[in-house]
């Protein structure tokens, strides 16, 4: 039986000034690296959830390569069809915001090796041998015609495997440059219009459909903490009419009162029976988690897509929408509670929250 499940996208180093400072706070040091990247931190979730995972990427022929393959092998996660090359790292700055000040991310990718190698360096059916689910990014393809180029190929070789696939919408405006003939959004539609054929669940939130696909979730405005959750069923509906090979779509929901409060939940609408599902729900209604006091948010879209993946894999939870969206978005609201990207969060304690544990109490 197929067993792995198989991530294709960059990891980076992260780079950070301690606690709440300003990176020009920082200087001339200390300063915290760590290596992360959406695609990596999806897989690392699921490793820490029980599911074997593979990683497919490209990496500077380096000790900063090592240091990032070690970061994601020390969970378990199959590191052996990385490329690695003669190109350089990618780097991201985070200024982790608080209160009324937002969160700020520098990126630093250009001429990355993802980024650089050719699409034909990557051997699918190789690492597709044991494959029982593949998951990608909006943010791959972001980064280079090269690297949208590999994407596309990437979905096609699982497609012609029947391996099924999830995507990611991930919009990234800063990264969207490789074409100075169009927008960033005009950019990403054209090429994400080309990938979504290929995808079975699609994961965004209400700007992603916005950006990328220009269909608008009502009066929403997540600057205002407003969200017209009423509108979102009808947000994908209109994906899956525009794209019938996609057969779930699920949405964060994210309400920032500010950069530390966050009400948080999601929804899953399933193609196949035209309903939505929202999660948390209380007393028949929907009812957000209330994030005070957030640790870290980067990270947890990536959360809840491992949540998402790992529950459509279990033979327990994939027949029930109800269990599939509860358990991603418990899994994604922990991952608020943790420094950096990776959710060191375990099946139990997601569970637990899903059943209505929400008290933080110490368990002795």
């Amino acid at each position: 039986m197929n067993k792995t499940i198989v991530g294709f996208g960059e990891i980076m180093g992260r780079i950070e000034a301690e606690g709440f400072l300003r990176i020009r706070q920082a200087m001339p040091g200390p300063i915290q690296i760590g290596f992360y990247g959406a695609e990596a931190n999806v897989l690392v979730s699921l490793q820490m959830l029980g599911r074997t995972t593979r990683y497919v990427t490209a990496l500077p022929d380096t000790s900063l390569g090592d240091a990032c393959i070690d970061a994601v092998r020390r969970f378990g996660v199959d590191t052996s069809h990385i490329l690695r090359t003669k190109d350089r790292l990618g780097l991201y700055f985070v200024e982790t915001g608080a209160n009324q000040r937002s969160s700020n991310v520098i990126y630093d990718r250009a001429y990355s090796a993802i980024s650089k190698a050719a699409p034909s360096s990557y051997h699918w059916d190789a690492i597709f041998a044991d494959a029982r689910w593949f998951h990608v990014t909006g943010i791959t393809p972001a980064l280079s015609e090269n690297a949208a180029e590999a994407t596309l190929a990437s979905v096609l070789a699982a497609k012609d495997r029947n391996i099924p696939v999830s995507c990611d919408l991930n919009f990234r405006k800063k990264l969207w440059d490789w074409d100075s003939s169009c927008t960033p959004k005009k950019l990403a539609e054209r090429t994400m219009r080309k990938i979504l054929p290929y995808i079975d669940v699609l994961i965004g939130n209400e700007e992603d459909a916005d950006d990328v696909l220009g269909i608008k979730a009502g009066s929403t405005d997540v600057s205002k903490g407003e969200l017209a959750i009423d509108r979102y069923p009808d947000v994908a509906a209109q994906i899956i009419s525009q794209f019938p090979n996609i057969k779930k779509v699920a949405f964060t929901l994210r309400e920032s009162i500010s950069a530390s409060h966050n009400n948080w939940g999601a929804m899953l609408y399933d193609g196949s029976s035209s309903k939505a599902f929202f999660h948390p729900m209380r007393d028949g209604a929907y009812k957000p988690y209330e994030i005070r006091n957030i640790v870290d948010r980067i990270g947890g879209g990536d959360a809840f897509g491992a949540g998402l993946v790992f529950a459509l894999t279990d033979e327990e939870m994939k027949e029930k929408p109800e269990h599939i969206i509860g358990f991603a978005t418990a899994a994604s609201c922990l991952a608020h509670s943790i420094k950096g990207d990776f959710n060191y969060v375990t099946k139990s304690e997601v569970l637990s929250l899903m059943g209505g544990d929400a008290s933080g109490r110490v368990k002795r």
